[in-house]
């Protein structure tokens, strides 16, 4: 089961990065480092990837930049929704890719260029993320793909994640799951 963490808190003390990394590491396979609104975000990038290659994450991601990711030799890149068309740039650069997704048409587009797998959101109530779309909706995409579809939005306990896998989902990510210190 994949178990992807998405990263977007940051500063750049590196003994709360290396903390924060080491406590996420126990649940999570995958990581994301994704901050939208840091100033420093390529040098934050750097940092963070020196930081959990140490960790040894399966991969490790940075968000929308694929030349960020190469420069700081990152396993991958997580596009946007609004990205799906530079998906075979990504390929390209040989770099493990996973695209946000929110409609079968999304989905099938992302399938179609290559992605290496997608996130489906939001599954469940999720701070500004809009109306959930729900276990059933995640089945229906699992059923009419053959991409890894990993569920995304609103995941925080385990029951949930239970509850996903059991709908066909290869894995779940999350922010807070990963976040909580029980």
């Amino acid at each position: 089961m994949v178990a992807y963490a998405i990263y977007n808190q940051f500063d750049l003390d590196s003994t709360n990065l290396i903390n924060n990394l080491k406590h996420i590491s126990k649940k999570a396979n995958m990581i994301l480092y994704r901050d939208k609104e840091n100033s420093q975000y390529s040098k934050c990038a750097k940092l963070f990837m020196e930081e959990a290659k140490k960790i040894g994450f399966e991969k490790i991601l940075i968000h929308q930049d694929i030349d960020l990711a190469c420069f700081v030799n990152a396993d991958g890149v997580h596009l946007t929704s609004k990205q799906i068309e530079i998906i075979p740039k990504a390929k390209f650069f040989k770099l493990f890719t996973v695209v946000s997704t929110h409609s079968l048409s999304e989905v099938k587009e992302a399938e179609r260029l290559g992605a290496d797998m997608i996130t489906f959101s939001p599954i469940y109530e999720t701070p500004d993320k809009g109306k959930p779309k729900g276990i059933e909706a995640l089945r229906e995409i699992v059923s009419r793909v053959n991409i890894p579809v990993i569920a995304l939005g609103g995941i925080l306990t385990k029951e949930q994640i239970e509850e996903c896998i059991k709908a066909g989902a290869k894995g779940f990510a999350s922010i807070r799951y990963f976040l909580n210190k029980e």
